[in-house]
C-alpha cells in the first residue's frame, strides 16, 4: 500500500479537504455496517425464535436506515473522489506550468515528460482519488471500528481477525514493491514514446525533404512495442496480485466462519453474536480487498504526482531567494542598471556588459545574428541565469521584477477571441481605456472587436506583430511597470506602421518608462533616444 504523498498533501488544499471529508464517511459507513448486521441478526434469530413481534418495527427501521445511510455514503464516495481529483489535477497543472514557465522562459522547448505528465499522466490521478484512496482512508477508518464490534461480540473472532489481519498489507506489500518496478519502466516507456512522437512530428518536415519520413515507422513502432510489452507485465502481475489477495481474504472469512461453526454445534456460544460476526467477517476484509483490487489501477497516477512533485522540487530547489520586503520596495525608479552582465547558455553568449537606461529613455539594441540580444533580453526577465549586477529599479532581475516588466518576443503568440480581448489577456480589469491606448501606441489599426480564430488566424503577420506588442504595452500600463522589452517587433511592418510604432515607444518612453528594443531595422534605430552595439559593447 501506497498513502497519499506527503508533498501532495503540503501542497494541496484539496488533498487535505479529501482525507478530511473521507474520514467522515468512513466512520459513517463503519457505523451503517454495524448497525446494518445487528439489526439483520436480530431479525434473523427473532423469527427462529419466534419471539420477534414486538421488536420487528424499530429493528426493520434500524435495517432500512443503515442499508439508506451506507447507500448514500458510498455516494457521497463517489462524488467526493471525483471532485477530489478534478481539484488536484487543477492546482497541480497550475504549479507545474508556472514551473516550466520559468524554466521555458528563455527559449528551451517543453520536453515530452511535461507533455506526457500534463495529459495523460495527471488523468490518472482519477483512478487514485475515485477508487484507490477511498478504500484506503475506508481501511484505516472502517476496519478498526468493524474489528472492535466483532470483539465485543466474540472475543475470539476478534483475535482471529487481529492475527489474521496484518498478514494482508504484508504480501500487498510485496506485491507493491514488484509492481512499483515494473509501473516505473512502464512510465519511462511512455515518456520514450512521447517524445519519439514529438521529435518525428517536429523534424517532419525536414525527414519528408530528404526522403527519411518512412524510416521513422520502424521507430515508432519499436516504441510502441516496447510500451505495449510493460503494460502486459503490469496487468500480468495485476491479476496475480488480486487472486492472492482474494485467496487470503476467503480464507480468513473461512477461518472465522469454521471457528464460529465448531462452537455453535458444541454449545460453547449462541446462534445471535455468532451471526452477527459472521455478517460483519467478509466487511471487515472488503475494505483491504478493495485496496489491493484497485491500487493497480492507480500507480499511473501515483507516479504521475511523484513525477509533478519532483519537478515542483527541483523547481524550488532552483528558484532565487527571495528578496527582503526592503528591497522590493525601492525609493523611486533608478531604471536599469547592468555591470559586468555575463549570460551564459551552452557558450557565453554576454561577457562583462555594462549598461544603463534611465528612465524615460528609449534604447534600440543592435548587433549581428548570434551575439545575444535574445539571450540579454531572456536574461532581463529572469529566465537565464546570469553572473554580475543586473536591477531594476534597485532590485535585481528576475521573478521579483518581472510583476513591473512587459515583454513580446520575436513570434508573437494569439489565441482565439477579440483583437482586444487578445490586447488584455492578463489584465482583463484594467480600464477599457487603456485597451485603446496601447493599441494607438502599438499602431494596431485593426478593429478591437475583429473575432480571431485558433492561434490568432486572421491577421497578417504584421498585424499579429502590433496586437502583441499593444498587450505587453496594456500590461505595463496596467500594473504601472517601468521596463518595456521588445525583440524584433517591426519585422513584418511596412515603413509606414513601423514609423508609427517608433512614434508611439518613443510616447511612452517620455512618460518615464525604460524601453529596451532589439532590432535590425533602421527606422526604430534612428527613432531612439540611443543605440547599443552589443559587438561593440563586449568589446570595449
Amino acid at each position: 500500500m501506497r498513502p497519499l504523498d506527503p508533498r501532495l498533501l503540503r501542497r494541496s488544499r484539496a488533498a487535505r479537504g479529501f482525507l478530511v471529508g473521507g474520514a467522515v464517511l468512513g466512520f459513517v459507513q463503519a457505523g451503517a455496517i454495524v448497525a446494518f448486521a445487528w439489526a439483520l441478526s436480530t431479525l434473523v434469530v427473532g423469527l427462529i425464535h419466534g419471539d420477534l413481534a414486538e421488536a420487528a418495527a424499530p429493528t426493520v427501521a434500524v435495517l432500512v436506515a443503515a442499508a439508506v445511510a451506507r447507500a448514500v455514503a458510498g455516494w457521497l464516495w463517489e462524488q467526493l473522489g471525483s471532485a477530489g481529483a478534478m481539484r488536484v489535477k487543477s492546482e497541480l497543472r497550475d504549479e507545474v506550468l508556472v514551473a516550466l514557465e520559468s524554466r521555458t522562459g528563455g527559449g528551451r522547448p517543453v520536453t515530452a515528460r511535461a507533455a506526457t505528465l500534463l495529459g495523460p499522466g495527471l488523468d490518472a490521478l482519477d483512478e487514485y482519488f475515485g477508487r484507490y484512496l477511498p478504500q484506503l482512508v475506508l481501511t484505516v477508518v472502517a476496519t478498526p471500528v468493524l474489528v472492535a464490534a466483532a470483539w465485543a461480540a466474540d472475543w475470539v473472532s476478534g483475535l482471529v481477525f487481529v492475527i489474521v489481519l496484518p498478514l494482508i498489507p504484508v504480501f500487498m506489500a510485496l506485491i507493491g514493491m514488484a509492481t512499483e518496478a515494473v509501473q516505473r519502466r512502464q512510465w519511462e516507456r511512455l515518456h520514450s514514446l512521447a517524445r519519439g512522437f514529438l521529435e518525428v512530428v517536429g523534424g517532419l518536415s525536414t525527414l519528408m525533404v530528404f526522403g527519411r519520413a518512412e524510416r521513422q515507422v520502424d521507430r515508432i513502432r519499436t516504441v510502441t512495442d516496447e510500451y505495449r510489452a510493460s503494460t502486459m507485465k503490469v496487468l500480468r502481475i495485476t491479476f496475480l496480485s488480486g487472486f492472492t489477495l482474494e485467496l487470503a481474504a476467503s480464507l480468513s472469512v473461512a477461518l472465522v466462519a469454521v471457528s464460529i461453526g465448531l462452537r455453535l454445534v458444541a454449545g460453547d456460544m449462541s446462534f445471535l453474536p455468532g451471526l452477527f460476526v459472521l455478517i460483519l467477517a467478509p466487511e471487515v476484509f472488503l475494505p483491504i480487498r478493495n485496496v489491493g483490487a484497485a491500487f493497480h489501477a492507480s500507480t499511473a497516477g501515483l507516479e504521475a504526482s511523484r513525477d509533478a512533485l519532483d519537478l515542483l522540487d527541483e523547481a524550488a530547489d532552483a528558484a532565487e531567494p527571495a528578496p527582503s520586503p526592503s528591497a522590493l520596495a525601492p525609493i523611486g525608479r533608478s531604471g536599469l542598471r547592468l555591470r559586468g552582465l555575463r549570460v551564459q547558455r551552452d557558450v557565453v553568449v554576454i561577457d562583462a556588459l555594462d549598461l544603463d537606461v534611465a528612465p524615460g529613455e528609449f534604447v534600440v539594441l543592435t548587433g549581428p545574428s548570434g551575439v545575444g540580444k535574445s539571450s540579454l533580453v531572456a536574461a532581463l526577465l529572469g529566465f537565464v541565469e546570469h553572473a554580475g549586477e543586473a536591477t531594476l529599479d534597485g532590485v535585481p532581475v528576475g521573478s521579483a521584477t518581472r510583476s513591473r516588466s512587459a515583454w513580446a518576443g520575436q513570434v508573437p503568440v494569439l489565441f482565439e477571441g477579440s483583437v482586444r480581448e487578445n490586447v488584455r489577456l492578463g489584465a482583463e480589469t484594467a480600464s477599457p481605456d487603456l485597451a485603446e491606448r496601447a493599441m494607438r501606441l502599438a499602431a494596431v489599426d485593426v478593429d478591437g472587436d475583429r473575432l480571431l480564430g485558433p492561434g490568432g488566424a486572421g491577421l497578417s503577420g504584421g498585424q499579429a506583430q502590433r496586437v502583441a506588442v499593444a498587450r505587453a504595452v496594456h500590461r505595463l500600463l496596467a500594473t504601472d511597470g517601468t521596463l518595456l522589452l521588445l525583440d524584433e517587433p517591426s519585422s513584418a511592418l511596412d515603413a509606414d506602421h513601423e514609423a508609427r510604432l517608433a512614434d508611439g515607444l518613443g510616447e511612452l518612453a517620455a512618460d518615464g518608462r525604460v524601453v529596451v528594443v532589439v532590432t535590425h531595422r533602421p527606422a526604430l534605430a534612428r527613432r531612439a533616444d540611443r543605440v547599443v552595439d552589443l559587438l561593440e559593447a563586449a568589446r570595449a
